[in-house]
């Protein structure tokens, strides 16, 4: 250490340890009784809960309209919620209209489900086991220590690096700092499940349940990464092994470290739980649209279209992509048609702006204006062409779909691209109506009925002998019994 570096670290350290009365103190978890570093009172917790839910439910698709399974879920949680440290607290269960699998937990008691969760989940106790841990994230005050962590972190780090005139330093709040907090989250994960166990045998009901949807999720994680062209083991961003990263040794050492809870008779609820989802919309939900297996249809919004051979489609909640060879890419998605801008003025002076536009024209698709214009664009898979295609659906809506093609296979996929552009249609009320979901069905095994003949039942187009699965609990080599209930995909039901 320089003499330069000690002259300017010894005041930062003095203006730290000045600042620590303004910054705030310990106070004591609920949940453990130990003692935690907290900025963040809990009327603040309560506040940002109640400022952010809307928002959360919003961008995940909604809530799901089915009152009665709703009550059912809610019921779960408040039940685990009585038996927690924080009984006065308000806990508020929100079933997300989102094929997803993800569960989460805001301050100020929001819990949040995803439908794609339940269809996975095949018992109450696992259900139970998924609330449990994000109770234990509302009791445990986790929101409240990240964010005291990340205050500390950040003025502690900039600080120095300001004083010492060391960029290193000061790079280390978007660094180090960092890393540090990703574990601490990991500690918040592990003491999660520690207090979800204790939850749930005080409830009545079969722990061994978080490990069993651990390695139902783990199934399904290693198909949607297959489904989507990744490396094995890869998992998606918006996973919930991504956003709560568990092993089954975490939750064994979480159940050991919740103590001896003496559970007679745990509840496992089986029957009741797959009886509560039968019926339950799997994958897209009409509000969404859904892709069957070329072609995107919207029943509500009543319009479809189809890709070209080789391209897969996906459905997110703000726009459809569609994945070709050599990184091609369809992306749809619709705008608001700003005042009684013509649909080729809006083309070239609103959503092309910026862009160096060519071969510019109005067009007519299916009856509806349109226009189109090409370009040439730098982009994270390297300088590609694009067309921009938008079309006035209504007076009010515009849709668009920008084409992506890498510049040496623009001319071989011309042809198909130009007929997925021409097959964008709005559709009447009868033919929309002849569009249903997929729906989790049960089945009860009969003599004769394999995991492979039962797998074929399944509308999907890849891996359904594997999916048969992951939906189902079963493990790699187990069959299934005469009597057993088992869940099946459906459409048309």
């Amino acid at each position: 250490m320089t003499t330069q570096m000690k002259s300017g670290l010894l005041p930062a350290l003095a203006l730290l340890a000045g600042m620590a009365p303004m910054l705030g103190g310990c106070s004591t978890n609920p949940a453990t009784g130990g003692q935690i570093l907290s900025f963040m009172s809990p009327e603040e917790e309560q506040r940002i809960g109640d400022q952010e839910h809307p928002k959360l439910v919003a961008a995940f698709g909604g809530e799901v309209t089915d009152r009665e399974l709703v009550r059912y879920v809610d019921s779960i949680g408040q039940l685990l919620a009585r038996t927690s440290e924080m009984p006065n607290q308000k806990f508020t269960v929100t079933v997300l209209d989102s094929d997803i699998v993800n569960a989460f937990a805001l301050p100020g008691g929001y819990l949040h489900v995803s439908r794609g969760l339940l269809a996975l989940a095949n018992s109450e106790a696992e259900v139970a086991g998924v609330l449990a841990h994000e109770i234990g994230h509302v009791t445990g005050r986790h929101s409240a220590q990240r964010y005291s962590q990340s205050v500390l972190a950040g003025i502690g780090v900039n600080v120095l690096g300001i004083l010492t005139g060391s960029r290193e330093l000061a790079n280390l709040a978007g660094t180090g700092a960092e890393l540090y907090l990703r574990s601490y989250s990991r500690d918040h994960e592990f003491e999660a499940d520690m207090l979800g166990v204790r939850y749930l045998k005080r409830a009545g009901f079969d722990a061994k349940a978080m490990a069993s949807f651990l390695a139902s999720l783990r199934a399904q994680s290693q198909v949607d990464a297959q489904l989507q062209g990744l490396a094995p083991g890869k998992i998606d961003e918006r996973d919930l092994l991504a956003t709560h990263p568990r092993t089954l040794d975490r939750v064994e050492r979480a159940a050991a470290a919740a103590g001896n809870i003496p559970v007679k008779d745990p509840i496992l609820g089986r029957d009741i739980y797959l009886k509560k989802i039968d019926g339950l919309i799997y994958g897209d939900s009409p509000s969404q649209g859904f892709a069957r297996g070329r072609d995107f249809l919207h029943p509500e919004l009543r319009f479809r279209f189809r890709v070209p051979p080789g391209f897969e489609l996906q459905n997110t909640p703000n726009r459809v992509i569609a994945k070709g060879p050599d990184k091609a890419m369809v992306i749809f998605d619709g705008a608001k048609r700003p005042g009684q801008r013509s649909i080729y003025d809006y083309l070239i002076n609103v959503w092309g702006k910026g862009l160096r536009l060519n071969d510019r024209e109005e067009i007519t698709i299916n009856g509806l204006r349109a226009a189109t214009a090409s370009a040439r664009a730098r982009t994270s898979n390297g300088v590609m062409d694009v067309r921009l295609v938008a079309i006035l659906g209504s007076d009010t809506q515009i849709w668009r779909m920008m084409i992506l093609t890498p510049t040496s296979r623009t001319a071989a996929m011309s042809r198909d691209l130009r007929e997925t552009t021409y097959s964008f249609r709005m559709v009447n009320a009868a033919e929309a109506a002849q569009w249903k979901p997929w729906r989790i069905r049960l089945h009860r095994v009969v003599p004769g009925d394999t995991v492979e003949s039962l797998a074929a039942r399944l509308p999907f187009a890849k891996l359904k002998v594997e999916r048969f699965r992951a939906l189902n609990g079963l493990g790699a080599g187990e069959q299934v019994r005469p009597g057993q209930t088992v869940k099946l995909v459906l459409e048309n039901t």
